[in-house]
């Protein structure tokens, strides 16, 4: 499956290197694959096989190759240092891509930089923009198959549920065996697994780490320590609280989603939200990698409880107020009152199942599946 990225890599590749990240098995090698059928004696080379190891190593890979892969080479020590002297020595004629499961600005730090030296694109599940361009069929039934299967490519292409079932329990478990205690060196990885399952049953709330902590029986600041985990992996993300002042926003709950629809518990609605969330955040990446766009995703709330599920804005203004909900057509309160209140943003209650659109109290109700296969990816 052609991912949506490849035009835009392949032409970051011939300016400058490129850092590829996103959660593990989204499809980067997928992809690098693909760009490589686009160069001449290309290679890939992996960290974690041993044998690539001890090239990666050495640098003693095919000097005319025309493109370099490097993947997860983030677990390497001094993996900044490395790449930095690999960035500044190699040949104008060879393309450079690195690739990586978690975010590189957080795995290992050192004191490098390597700030102008490379262009930075994150891959994203499969949304019904995507499914619809590359699979066909329509927007409905795309949604239904990510809520269904989520937007990882090989539950949502497997022939059957059962196949993706199987997938998505071995990968829940690799995510905890292998890349949160490789990342993290934790000791405590069935606390984690808790939080993990704790987290599953939030989806769309705000998020107390201190009710969380009590309930577990840890401190506060552990579970900080484990969500920082958790979203440096791209296993979650968190949207938090729109406010002019990003200080206050960032000390107020966040609410917490999940990149994997699939990992959610809860009913169609929730699962809705939380596949939402994701497709709006996979746009405000594009925007923000492509073009530069300072593009923003936020909730909304108040201290009298009013809330609407997502804030989009650009350069510090809001743009759209948006409402998910599964049936729901009545304009949602909160929606209108804030609709009044930013008159110069678009208000939507986007609905699953909705029978007819209509615009009421300044609010657009609209078919969520039709919303979001007109998003940019």
């Amino acid at each position: 499956m052609k991912r949506y990225l490849d035009a835009l890599v392949l032409n970051d590749l011939s300016k400058k290197a490129v850092i590829l990240t996103g959660p593990r098995q989204v499809g980067k090698t997928t992809l690098s694959q693909q760009l490589m059928e686009k160069f001449t004696h290309a290679q890939y080379l992996n960290w974690d096989v041993p044998a690539d190891r001890k090239i990666l190593q050495r640098q003693t890979w095919n000097p005319k190759a025309g493109l370099l892969v490097v993947d997860e080479i983030h677990k390497m020590r001094n993996w900044k240092s490395w790449l930095k002297g690999v960035i500044d020595g190699r040949s104008p004629e060879q393309a450079l891509l690195v690739t990586g499961s978690a975010r590189m600005d957080t795995f290992r730090q050192s004191g490098e930089s390597l700030a102008g030296r490379y262009f930075s694109c994150r891959l994203h599940p499969i949304s019904v923009k995507e499914w619809c361009e590359q699979e066909g069929g329509g927007a409905s039934q795309a949604l239904d198959h990510l809520l269904e299967r989520g937007g990882f490519p090989e539950p949502c292409l497997a022939k059957s549920a059962t196949e993706a079932d199987r997938w998505r329990a071995q990968y829940f478990t690799d995510l905890i065996r292998e890349d949160v205690l490789e990342f993290s060196r934790l000791h405590e990885i069935n606390v984690m697994r808790l939080f993990i399952d704790v987290l599953r049953d939030r989806v769309g709330s705000p998020l107390s780490l201190a009710s969380i902590a009590r309930d577990l029986e840890v401190s506060p600041a552990t579970l900080k320590t484990y969500l920082e985990i958790l979203k440096a992996l791209f296993i979650v993300f968190t949207i938090h609280p729109w406010h002019r002042n990003v200080g206050r926003a960032m000390l107020q709950m966040p609410k917490i989603y999940f990149f994997d629809t699939g990992l959610v518990r809860g009913d169609q609605g929730v699962r809705l939200e939380n596949a939402v969330a994701g497709m709006l955040l996979k746009q405000r990446d594009f925007l923000r990698d492509s073009h530069g766009v300072d593009a923003g995703l936020h909730y909304i709330r108040t201290k009298d409880g009013a809330e609407v599920d997502f804030v989009i804005s650009e350069n510090d203004s809001i743009t759209q107020l948006i409402e998910c909900k599964l049936s729901d057509s009545t304009p949602h309160k909160s929606l209108i009152r804030f609709a009044a209140q930013f008159s110069q943003a678009q208000a939507l209650q986007i609905v699953a199942n909705l029978r007819q659109e209509e615009v009421v109290h300044g609010v657009r109700i609209t078919d969520a599946a039709q919303w979001l296969a007109q998003l940019e990816v």
